[in-house]
Formats: structure tokens, C-alpha cells, sequence
């Protein structure tokens, strides 16, 4: 059964401040997925010691990966991840649209889309970590929806998008989302099993996801609480098995 995990990594730099790559890691081997999205990865940054953080998890894991730089700065890239044990392939990696009245200051967003083979069959995966700041969000979940990914041509059969949305399930967000695909948690047969991941010291909001289109059936979803999940991340995990059945 596929396993695929949604992680907001916030850097490598846990809640007790301390960087330590290799310690999240550890924590996405303990629970063995086949498929991992990242975000908040750092590569060649100063405050981070210029470190490859998307490589390291990868070499770590033994995974193939594929990193989207969503911010630069000069030679310095922040962005997103997707590493997987299947065969895959690159189909897009891009920005998201921004609302321009909230000036420069604002974090630049992208999401990242491949493609993996699932015992014959292509599944496309997209990654992304949307705003903070609400109508920014909206905008962008409507961009995730439309032409550019979900709509795109080449986003045919079955589709899972994940991530860090900042946003919670009863969200305008989330509802855009959710007219196109369905949130893998509604979908598991203990739909009310812990999935809330932030603050990973007291979780109490559900703000990354799964969404997922026909052609997915969703097995189990579930955001490990424990003390290395707690510590390693300001997220926890969040983690779906699930099966392949278009």
C-alpha cells in the first residue's frame, strides 16, 4: 500500500532551536512512505550553514527528489520538495500568483508537480505551501484549481495535491479546493482519527492537507504525536496510505 507524508520541515530548525537536518530525517524513516512533500526547506542559505537540506533528506532516505526554489536570494533558494522510491518525472515547477497590494515584503509561493509510476499507473503529485495572509491564499488556491495545474492538460488521472495550505478544512481555501478534489481525511474510514498538525507541541490546527481526486481511495490519515515529532518540526507529518484503484 502507498504511503505518502506532507511535512512542513520549518528549515530543519526544531522547536527547541536547534538545527538538526538529519534528525527530520529520522523522523520521516520511522514511518517508511513511499512519497514526501516538503516544505520550508532551505539550500545554501547563511542561517542554515549552507547546506542542501533537500539533497541531505533525500541522500538520507534514498530517494530520487526534485526541489523548487519558491524564494531566491542572490545564490541562496528557499522552497519546496518532493522526493519518492517510484519511478517519476518533472512536469512543472512554478510560482503562484500573489496579491500585489500587499507589496514586496510578502514571501513569494510555488508549487512543485510530478509524476510518479504506481505499479503501471502515473499518479500526478503537486506540492505547495500557500500565504498567510487570506485573500493572497484564496488566490492562489483558485490558480492550484484552474488551467495552469489541476486543470492542465497533462493533469490526467489520478491526482494528489498536498502541503502546507495555512489554512483550516472549513476555509474558503479548503472549499475551493474541495470543488475539483476531496480531502483524503473525510475520506479514511476513521475520518476523525488525530490529523491536526500546528503547533507540533500542541497541535490544535489542521492547516496541511491532502486533497485528492477520483482514482485514490484513502486507506488511513494520521499526524504522528510524539516526542520526536513534537521537537523536530513546528509541524508534525501528516501521513496517508492509500490505494491507486483508476
Amino acid at each position: 500500500m502507498p504511503r505518502i507524508l506532507t511535512y512542513n520541515v520549518h528549515r530543519c530548525v526544531g522547536t527547541d532551536r536547534r538545527l538538526d537536518v538529519q534528525r527530520v530525517a529520522d523522523v520521516i524513516a520511522e514511518y517508511e512512505p513511499d512519497i514526501v512533500a516538503l516544505q520550508e526547506l532551505d539550500v545554501g542559505r547563511m542561517r542554515t550553514g549552507m547546506v542542501d537540506q533537500a539533497h541531505e533528506i533525500a541522500h538520507a532516505l534514498e530517494m530520487a527528489f526534485h526541489f523548487h526554489p519558491a524564494m531566491y536570494i542572490e545564490e541562496e533558494l528557499y522552497g519546496d520538495a518532493i522526493l519518492t522510491l517510484y519511478p517519476e518525472r518533472l512536469v512543472q515547477a512554478a510560482p503562484l500568483p500573489f496579491y500585489g497590494n500587499l507589496g514586496p515584503v510578502v514571501e513569494p509561493r510555488g508549487a512543485l508537480w510530478i509524476k510518479v509510476d504506481i505499479d503501471g499507473t502515473w499518479v500526478n503529485i503537486i506540492n505547495t505551501h500557500l500565504g498567510l495572509v487570506p485573500r493572497e491564499q484564496q488566490i492562489q488556491a483558485s490558480a492550484l484549481v484552474g488551467e495552469t495545474w489541476i486543470k492542465h492538460p497533462l493533469c490526467t488521472g489520478p491526482t494528489i495535491l498536498l502541503g502546507d495550505f495555512n489554512a483550516t478544512a472549513g476555509s474558503v481555501v479548503c472549499r475551493t479546493l474541495t470543488r475539483e478534489l476531496k480531502d483524503a481525511r473525510t475520506l479514511a474510514p476513521k475520518p476523525h482519527q488525530a490529523s491536526s498538525t500546528y503547533p507540533s507541541k500542541l497541535p490544535i490546527l489542521r492547516i496541511d492537507h491532502v486533497f485528492v481526486s477520483d482514482g485514490i481511495k484513502i486507506n488511513n490519515v494520521t499526524a504522528p504525536y510524539n516526542p520526536r515529532t513534537r521537537v523536530a518540526s513546528d509541524h508534525l507529518p501528516l501521513i496517508v496510505d492509500f490505494e491507486v484503484t483508476a
